[in-house]
C-alpha cells in the first residue's frame, strides 16, 4: 500500500467548509481543530463518510450531498403546536429561540420557535438543514 487511504474503520481528520445551494456557509472548521471521526461509526452523515472513503492524506475534494442523504426532507409532522400553559414557568418564547423537546425514549430533540400568539407556540423540530442539499469542500489532514 503506497498511499494511506481512508477506509471503513479509519480514524480521519478533515478540514471542511459546508455550504448551502445558495452559497451560504453553514459550518466550517476554518481556524479551528479539524473534524475527527471514525468511518463507519455513524458520527457524521452517511454521504460525508462515503465521499471521504478512498481519499488520501492531503487530498481535497468538493462534493454535494442531496438532502435525502443528509438530514432528510422537511416534514410537516415535525411542526408541533403547544398551549402556552404547557411551557415551563418563566419561559418567554420568542421566534427563533431554541427549545429541547423530549421524545418517548427520553431523547432530546432541538426545536425552533417559529410562531407565538396569546395562547400557543409553534415549534419546528426538523433539523435546521433538513430539505437542504449540502455542499462540502474537504481536505484530509490525517488518516489513522
Amino acid at each position: 500500500m503506497a498511499h494511506n487511504t481512508a477506509q471503513q474503520g479509519s480514524i480521519v481528520k478533515v478540514h471542511y467548509t459546508g455550504s448551502l445551494s445558495d452559497g451560504e456557509v453553514f459550518d466550517s472548521s476554518e481556524g479551528a481543530e479539524p473534524l475527527e471521526f471514525q468511518i463507519g461509526s455513524g458520527q457524521v452523515i452517511p454521504g460525508f463518510e462515503l465521499a471521504i472513503t478512498g481519499m488520501a492524506e492531503g487530498e481535497s475534494k468538493k462534493f454535494t450531498i442531496p438532502s435525502q442523504e443528509a438530514y432528510g426532507e422537511r416534514e410537516e409532522s415535525m411542526m408541533v403546536t403547544f398551549p402556552l400553559s404547557n411551557l415551563p414557568e418563566g419561559f418567554e418564547p420568542e421566534i427563533g429561540a431554541q427549545i429541547d423537546l423530549e421524545d418517548e425514549d427520553g431523547n432530546q430533540i432541538p426545536a425552533m420557535v417559529i410562531d407565538v400568539d396569546n395562547e400557543k407556540i409553534m415549534l419546528d423540530a426538523n433539523h435546521p438543514l433538513a430539505g437542504e442539499d449540502l455542499t462540502f469542500e474537504i481536505t484530509v489532514v490525517s488518516i489513522g
